[in-house]
């Protein structure tokens, strides 16, 4: 990890006569290089030329070492943010560690009885179980931040059912929506992936679960639509099907609605469930698929790419429809070879036929998100590449390396599937979808 200390004490001194901001945006060109080049802060600083002292030169300098791709196409504009590490933040993680246990599970009043308490009890039997009135009640004040959100597993939050909701999926401002709709089936997640939103995004003191489906069940009675919805969104669909069982109630649930559909997305192998139940036409199982090198680095505690397949086919075996979801897309060296496996290796698992829709999207974030990022991967090398604020807001790649992305992966995933495959991609801009709309002709 870069010592940010050294970084500052570079800059004040090769760079005296900057004011604090200036010497901020020179901080943070700074950091970003040494780590990305493995090189010391005051080598970075060094490298300037002797005779570029003034700040316009030196930004201009430094900004074209940091991000070569985006200054060779013209003068990047970006917000160069202070640097901002707790180093107590960061999350220690080896492949080799298990997602730690519960050590309190706080169950709320009306939940006793229920099924997902009975199997805490057997599942947890060294945890202390602790009553509380309400969940709303408790939180308050109890927000993660950093080091505490590390902890987050070792709280579990079993609350009423009431409360599942249904909602449109939230896109950013000027991206295509795909027509999608999330229902909750709890909140938090015990995987580690370095990309996730949820660590910037999640405000709840530990693992929540609703002890039943009801309020979920009664949320999308009211919303009343016939809709293509799904989980995943604030939890991983699978993770703990099976300590709540909630799987087969679902399929159950929503075989008798065939107008509607409903997606579990997972980067788990826990489908005892599902295959402990018929399956109904209006079920997709999806998986979020990368390289198993982007799962090692980057997707702790997930499945490996290996077990998600075998997962997908043993559903697919059983009578489900089955989604794949490239998402992110991690342009590191390497990456079209990666993926181009991945993708063999999707169809040598499942029949085309039995693959309902396929989604790509690239790495994305805000930059609230990316500080995060920082300090609880202070190792990542995700943040190494060039990501700039697109028409969203968010950090992403430039646009001809997404489109470059997107229409090599979209023509190799066209080689296998057939016309009922739905392809698209996920939280793109107009402009993006509009720069390879070929590429799809056949498909929609």
């Amino acid at each position: 990890m870069v010592d940010t200390d050294q970084v500052h004490a570079a800059v004040v001194a090769r760079f005296p006569l900057f004011g604090p901001n200036k010497r901020q945006e020179m901080a943070r060109l700074v950091f970003e290089i040494a780590k990305r080049e493995a090189l010391t802060p005051g080598a970075v600083v060094d490298a300037v030329p002797a005779g570029c002292t003034a700040y316009p030169a030196v930004k201009d300098h430094l900004t074209a070492r940091r991000f070569p791709l985006a200054s060779a196409r013209g003068k990047v504009s970006a917000s160069f943010t202070a640097i901002d590490i707790a180093p107590s933040d960061a999350m220690p993680l080896t492949r080799a560690q298990q997602v730690p246990a519960p050590r309190r599970v706080f169950v709320e009043d009306g939940v006793e009885g229920s099924v997902p308490l009975k199997r805490a009890r057997i599942k947890f039997p060294s945890a202390a179980f602790i009553p509380i009135r309400s969940y709303k009640e408790y939180r308050v004040g109890q927000a993660p931040a950093g080091a505490a959100y590390n902890r987050r597993t070792e709280e579990l939050f079993l609350v009423r059912g009431e409360y599942g909701q249904v909602r449109s999926c939230p896109c950013s401002p000027g991206v295509v929506p795909c027509g999608y709709h999330n229902i909750d089936l709890g909140v938090g997640c015990p995987f580690e992936c370095s990309y996730c939103f949820l660590q910037s995004y999640a405000n709840a003191p530990g693992i929540v679960i609703p002890a039943s489906l009801a309020g979920a069940f009664d949320a999308f009675e009211r919303y009343g639509k016939d809709i293509r919805v799904g989980s995943g969104e604030t939890t991983d669909s699978l993770v703990f099907d099976d300590l709540t069982g909630f799987s087969a109630g679902i399929v159950e649930f929503f075989r008798k609605r065939p107008a509607s559909v409903f997606e579990f997305k997972t980067k788990s192998d826990n489908i005892a469930g599902l295959l402990g139940v018929r399956a109904a036409s209006n079920i997709v199982v999806g998986w979020s698929v990368n390289p198993q090198a982007v799962i090692d680095r980057e997707e702790y505690f997930t499945a490996s790419l290996a077990a998600r397949l075998e997962a997908a086919r043993r559903c697919a075996a059983h009578g489900y429809r089955i989604a794949f979801h490239f998402d992110p897309v991690i342009a590191a060296p390497g990456w079209e070879a990666a993926y181009a496996s991945v993708i063999k290796d999707v169809f040598k698992a499942v029949p085309a036929a039995s693959i309902a829709w396929i989604s790509a999207g690239t790495l994305r974030m805000t930059a609230a998100q990316k500080k995060t990022i920082e300090n609880r991967f202070p190792e990542n090398t995700i943040l190494d590449a060039e990501l700039l604020a697109a028409e969203d807001g968010k950090l992403r790649y430039a646009p001809l390396v997404r489109q470059d992305i997107y229409v090599k992966m979209i023509t190799r995933l066209r080689e296998h599937t057939v016309s009922a495959t739905k392809l698209y991609l996920c939280m793109e801009t107009v402009s993006m979808w509009d720069s390879i709309r070929g590429v799809f002709y056949g498909i929609f």
